[in-house]
């Protein structure tokens, strides 16, 4: 079933426990959403711990963007919301709780974006950045209520064409540490980026990251207390 490489990867986030730390994160291989797992025990990765669980049924052949949003901050009730994006502009929502994982909400009209890359995560919503094949950067704002009704708001409308990949951490007590991965050059570009707000969203160009990034696929390590509140 697992013969192809993984394409695409959501969040990759570490779990301790009493056998070591939990190192688990969803990926897409082929058309199957897998979820990957294995254990770091004292540093060293435990070999006989590497699995790789599909998840559902589902096909997802056609995703060309998967995140995975762990909201845990200030909730009786963790939240796992998972989005995906298809080809052909379709931007679906699931939210996993104990009852199971269940579709949520779907959105169309995102067939221009490229890539995304989630900067905030709230009690009432996620925000993701994301950019254009025509060069443009805007923020997704996503109200976690149902029907999923998506505001977008440009950020900037030009020069963001050439990512692929967008890869997002917090930096400062509001902003985000953007890096944008250019797969036809296998180049890397570091950017921070100030609290999300439209037009007047101040970006700082940090420069070209030293290496060659050539790999089929790019994740976020999200750390054990994972704040974004990037918009």
């Amino acid at each position: 079933m697992f013969d192809d490489q993984v394409r695409i990867s959501g969040s990759t986030f570490t779990v301790p426990s009493p056998g070591g730390d939990l190192v688990e994160s969803q990926v897409i291989i082929g058309g199957t959403l897998a979820r990957s797992v294995y254990t770091f025990v004292n540093g060293e990765l435990d070999t006989a711990s590497i699995r790789l669980l599909p998840v559902d049924g589902g096909e997802y052949g056609d995703m060309v963007a998967f995140e995975e949003a762990r909201y845990r901050e200030g909730t009786s009730v963790p939240r796992t919301t998972n989005y995906g994006l298809r080809g052909d502009g379709a931007l679906h929502r699931w939210t996993s709780t104990s009852a199971g994982r269940q579709i949520t909400g779907m959105a169309s009209g995102f067939a221009s974006v490229k890539a995304m890359a989630l900067i905030s995560k709230t009690r009432t919503y996620e925000t993701f950045l994301a950019n254009t094949r025509g060069g443009a950067l805007y923020t997704i704002h996503i109200p976690t209520t149902s029907p999923m009704k998506p505001v977008v708001k440009p950020v900037r409308t030009r020069t963001w064409q050439g990512f692929e990949f967008l890869i997002a951490q917090k930096c400062g007590n509001q902003g985000t540490l953007l890096l944008g991965i250019d797969k036809d050059t296998q180049s890397a570009y570091l950017y921070a980026v100030g609290h999300a707000n439209g037009t007047a969203t101040v970006i700082q160009g940090l420069g070209k990251v030293p290496g060659t990034f050539n790999d089929p696929a790019y994740f976020r390590w999200a750390p054990p207390i994972d704040p974004l509140v990037g918009e």
